[in-house]
């Protein structure tokens, strides 16, 4: 490891930068000086422009995967290089086209949950679509996240690793306490145990 990634994984450490920034960051950065064939130290502003044109024009990438690259770069020439560039004016980041997402009608999410055949899975799913979980957090919710007195779920350490609330609906936990009643999990559910 050279010794400019160590200091950039440590200066990600300190500022406690989710594991899966750490090493998207790491990634990114890795390809920069890849394309270059020299050390990020020795690159500047001029080649961050070719890098995003490339990423943009040759590469085709979405804004999203530019915004993750053009991040990396930002956080490795502002915090680790501490090069006092003009940031906006410097690495600039692209806009993200603003969509609506496509949304399911009720009998499309119905034919959805009913098509997984694994009771565990589509109570996953069942508590992703009616709480509105990420997958890993459904995966970990246990039972005394559960308040069916003030009907809310608390997820711990979701996206950003920040504790929250949402919304248990009256249905969602008809459907969550007949599971509990079929399976008795120790934990709400196990997949692939």
């Amino acid at each position: 490891m050279t010794p400019l990634r160590h200091r950039m994984i440590e200066d990600m450490q300190i500022r406690n930068l989710a594991p899966r920034t750490q090493i998207s960051y790491v990634e990114q950065v890795d390809r920069f000086a890849r394309h270059f064939r020299k050390s990020p130290e020795r690159l500047g502003p001029p080649e961050i422009r070719a890098w995003q044109l490339y990423l943009a024009q040759d590469k085709r990438l979405a804004a999203s995967s530019i915004s993750l690259a053009v991040a990396a770069l930002r956080f490795l020439y502002t915090v680790t290089l501490r090069r006092e560039w003009t940031i906006k004016d410097d690495i600039p980041t692209c806009r993200k086209p603003h969509q609506l997402p496509e949304v399911l009608s009720p009998a499309e999410v119905a034919a959805f949950l009913d098509a997984v055949k694994i009771s565990k899975q589509r109570v996953i799913l069942t508590v992703c679509y009616a709480a509105g979980l990420r997958v890993f957090e459904a995966v970990r919710l246990k039972p005394a996240a559960i308040d069916s007195q003030r009907m809310v779920i608390r997820v711990e350490a979701g996206k950003g690793r920040k504790d929250r609330y949402v919304m248990l609906s009256p249905r969602l936990l008809d459907i969550l306490r007949d599971y509990w009643k079929t399976g008795s999990p120790h934990d709400l559910y196990k997949i692939g145990r």
